[in-house]
């Protein structure tokens, strides 16, 4: 995984290194403290480099349908314990103007992918607004993408409340205590709130607000993205079709 570390080495001049450790590979770019501003940082960003060479994605790999090819690259994933290989970003786009946020997959099968939020955050309201949303998985120690366009549906409430019930007990109030995506004053509220809650069910199942719940993205298109060496990577297209999934590989 990518990290950024800062590191003060005791010089004479007070060297400030910047390191960024990349395949357990060091890239050191030494600036005078005093002198490390943002020209320095956009220097390092245009001279770092890494080559993708962690495998290959070709035609004969492919599974017919691209659920359970995520499937599998899914699995792969969790086998060489990528960090939270179920973080993805969702994009979502209301009066002409896109936004995104990273959320957990908590769910998929034949009929697509499953997550839950607050249906009144910024999100919730997007996507009520408009269905159409995009998801992109990442998984750099494999140099792995997935990208999934699609409409959003809640699921029901059903099956809202039962993943809500096996969540956290601790998950299960914050759930309630936070307006997602709504400004408050201080942190102060949000803690105070929390503590009236952890009172008021004291002792007491807690129940799924109804502003919180769970989407389906039913996906249109699937992309899977396999980097490979000098930024010549594999890409495969699914799009759906009355016929089925058509696969297209795309130029890099």
């Amino acid at each position: 995984m990518l990290r950024q570390q800062f590191v003060k080495k005791s010089t004479k001049r007070d060297i400030f290194s910047i390191a960024l450790i990349m395949n357990f590979k060091f890239i050191l770019m030494p600036f005078p403290l005093t002198l490390c501003n943002m020209e320095h940082i956009n220097q390092y960003l245009q001279h770092t480099r890494n080559q993708y060479d962690k495998g290959v994605l070709i035609e004969n790999q492919l599974h017919e349908d691209p659920l359970k090819q995520f499937d599998f690259w899914m699995r792969e994933a969790i086998a060489a314990e990528v960090p939270e290989p179920n973080a993805m970003d969702l994009s979502t786009v209301s009066d002409g103007k896109p936004s995104s946020r990273i959320v957990l997959l908590k769910g998929v099968d034949e009929k697509g992918f499953v997550f839950y939020t607050n249906y009144d955050s910024r999100k919730g309201l997007d996507m009520h607004e408009n269905p159409n949303v995009c998801l992109n998985f990442f998984w750099l120690a494999q140099a792995r993408q997935v990208r999934i366009e699609g409409k959003v549906e809640k699921v029901s409430p059903k099956e809202s409340d039962a993943y809500f019930k096996s969540r956290p007990r601790e998950s299960q109030i914050g759930a309630w205590a936070s307006s997602q995506s709504h400004v408050i004053k201080n942190r102060d509220i949000l803690d105070e709130t929390v503590l009236r809650l952890e009172k008021e069910y004291e002792g007491k199942d807690i129940p799924r607000p109804a502003h919180w719940g769970g989407y389906l993205v039913i996906p249109q298109r699937i992309e899977f993205w396999q980097g490979r060496l000098n930024r010549l990577h594999d890409r495969f297209l699914y799009e759906d079709s009355p016929a089925g999934w058509m696969v297209f590989r795309l130029s890099p």
